[in-house]
């Protein structure tokens, strides 16, 4: 633990508390004080002027990655027949209906993403309690209930990434790999922001974005001039 400490004292060396950096220096500075030993995730962390608690003021959606998310992402599939087969063909990970319910009951989720046949939400709906408070309940807004499997699954493991506020008002999400290239780090941070300002709410009052931040999973953070997140002219 105090190896740790000292590495990330020393990653904070030169990052002023309180400046806000333009992102590709931001990215750059970040990409700098890598030290660990695995290939760490770069996240991004949103304080958005919004209170989830009111239904007008929610922010939640997907958007997909234009360079994925470098993370190897599991998928369930609720379905039968035809649709069963599809997800299979697709590189589903785990298929299957009443069976995958009494798994998914039995607390054994071996997935990071769960997506739906129409047909299966009645068995589906009776796993909220499980698969809501963990993110991965189904939702048509979200393309994870659909008809379309094959193209659902491939969304998922292509660098699709779902968000949603949490209830301080804060969104974040990992957005890369340390060892990703640097255009390709900030071009993934701007799609991220992109689709969180266009999930503005109808409720929301003031600023929106109100705070930025970016960080790996072992380095300190650096925050964002939210002005330097557009997309370049």
């Amino acid at each position: 633990m105090a190896r740790i400490g000292k590495k990330l004292r020393t990653a904070r060396e030169g990052i002023e508390p309180g400046k806000l950096y333009p992102l590709s220096e931001a990215v750059e500075m970040i990409k700098a004080r890598g030290a660990a030993k695995f290939d760490e995730t770069v996240e991004i962390a949103m304080n958005l002027g919004v209170d989830p608690r009111h239904a007008d003021q929610n922010v939640r959606g997907v958007v997909n990655l234009p360079h994925g998310t470098g993370k190897s992402v599991r998928v369930a599939v609720f379905a039968r027949g035809a649709k069963a087969e599809e997800a299979e063909k697709a590189g589903a990970d785990v298929v299957g209906a009443e069976d995958l319910a009494e798994r998914v009951q039995a607390g054994d989720m071996p997935f990071e993403r769960v997506i739906a046949a129409p047909d299966m939400m009645p068995i589906v709906g009776k796993l909220g309690r499980v698969l809501g408070p963990r993110g991965l309940m189904p939702n048509p807004k979200l393309g994870t209930v659909t008809n379309d499997i094959a193209a659902a699954i491939e969304a998922a493991k292509g660098g699709q990434v779902e968000f949603r506020v949490e209830k301080a008002g804060i969104v974040h999400a990992g957005v890369g790999k340390m060892s990703f290239d640097q255009d390709k780090l900030e071009e993934n941070v701007r799609a991220f922001v992109g689709a969180i300002t266009r999930a503005k709410p109808s409720g929301a009052k003031g600023t929106y974005i109100k705070r930025v931040s970016l960080a790996s999973t072992m380095g300190p953070g650096v925050k964002i001039e939210v002005g330097s997140l557009s997309a370049p002219a």
